[in-house]
């Protein structure tokens, strides 16, 4: 089964436009699927007031709102909620493409849109980079970039990710579903169709319901999964920056002439300082780390001269909580670039 052409509908990635050098341009159809969202939609508590706002700006997305008007609103919740999605517009609305306000976002002193705005930019981002008939391997490891993972570990040493808000989600109902199961189970000799496993086998299934976020992949060294991801993150640095990169998942990092490195979150990034600079590490934190990646540079003159012919070493990492939170814009900014003249 191919990919549908409106995979992840609820990214609103279809009301967006293309520009000439493959950059998203934010539309009025884009800025009115923010009025749909819980957050700003209609209910039937709502003032007049928010309803007159809600229709005008329904009807015209970039229409000025003065403070008065949303101060005028009964409620004090849908007052800052308006504010903070005004915020977000008028940057949105300045900045030059999608693209452009998300890197905007991470160059300055700090990060001031709330958390699902970037998450859902992000999504965004991979629904264009992996284009109209991807894999569903493919579409399921960017879920890494956007959705956060439970880390389990099974007893055979499996490494599996699934979806955390699923599997909070189903932990709450009153019978787990399949793949709350999947992660208790110790090993993957029993995986099927009904284990919402994704392997070749039953990949055609993921694009029946790719808006449940309800498969679990392992993430081992050595797992197809791993290697989807590696050219998904080679691709992830094209887009933004435009530069070729050879991205090869490692089992260990063995170069006593380790100069740099970058980790891809939170977790990663304070293990492999620690592990660079000898610092004490304890076999807990070190099993915490998922997967490694060598970074080699394809473009020419793109890294610092030291740099040269010298490999980054990416890593990735679950939490204390077993939890995985990516923050790709850390393989944008925390390359050793040679500066752009």
């Amino acid at each position: 089964m191919n990919a549908p052409i409106n995979y992840w509908p609820q990214c609103a990635y279809k009301t967006l436009q293309v520009s000439a050098d493959n950059q998203l341009l934010v539309t009025d159809d884009f800025l009115r699927t923010y009025l749909l969202r819980d957050e700003l939609n209609l209910v039937l508590e709502s003032c007049a007031v928010e309803k007159l706002l809600h229709q005008r700006l329904t009807q015209n997305p970039r229409a000025a709102v003065s403070e008065t008007e949303i101060a005028e609103m009964m409620d004090s919740d849908i007052q800052e909620n308006y504010r903070i999605w005004l915020r977000y517009r008028t940057k949105l609305l300045t900045a030059s493409s999608l693209e452009s306000f998300y890197l905007g976002l991470f160059a300055g002193d700090g990060v001031d849109v709330p958390p699902l705005f970037v998450n859902q930019l992000v999504q965004i981002f991979m629904r264009h980079i992996l284009g109209d008939k991807p894999s569903a391997m493919d579409a399921r490891v960017a879920e890494l970039f956007f959705r956060s993972q439970k880390m389990t570990v099974l007893e055979d040493g499996l490494v599996m990710s699934a979806d955390h808000e699923t599997i909070e989600r189903n932990a709450q109902a009153p019978e787990f579903a399949n793949i709350v199961d999947l992660l208790k189970q110790t090993t993957v000799a029993m995986k099927s169709i009904d284990l919402d496993v994704l392997h070749e086998d039953n990949v055609d299934l993921y694009w029946t319901r790719d808006s449940n976020y309800d498969f679990a992949i392992p993430l081992n060294f050595g797992q197809t999964a791993v290697e989807h991801f590696s050219k998904l993150l080679a691709q992830w640095l094209n887009h933004f920056l435009g530069i070729e990169v050879k991205i090869t998942p490692l089992a260990a990092i063995n170069d006593p002439q380790w100069v740099w490195h970058v980790g891809l979150d939170a977790a990663s990034t304070e293990i492999l300082n620690a592990l660079y600079n000898k610092d004490m590490v304890e076999a807990n934190s070190i099993a915490r780390l998922i997967c490694l990646f060598r970074l080699d540079f394809i473009s020419p003159n793109v890294a610092l001269p030291e740099l040269t012919g010298k490999p980054v070493y990416l890593g990735m990492a679950m939490n204390h909580d077993k939890l995985l939170k990516l923050k790709p814009q850390n393989l944008l900014f925390n390359l050793p670039l040679a500066p752009v003249s």
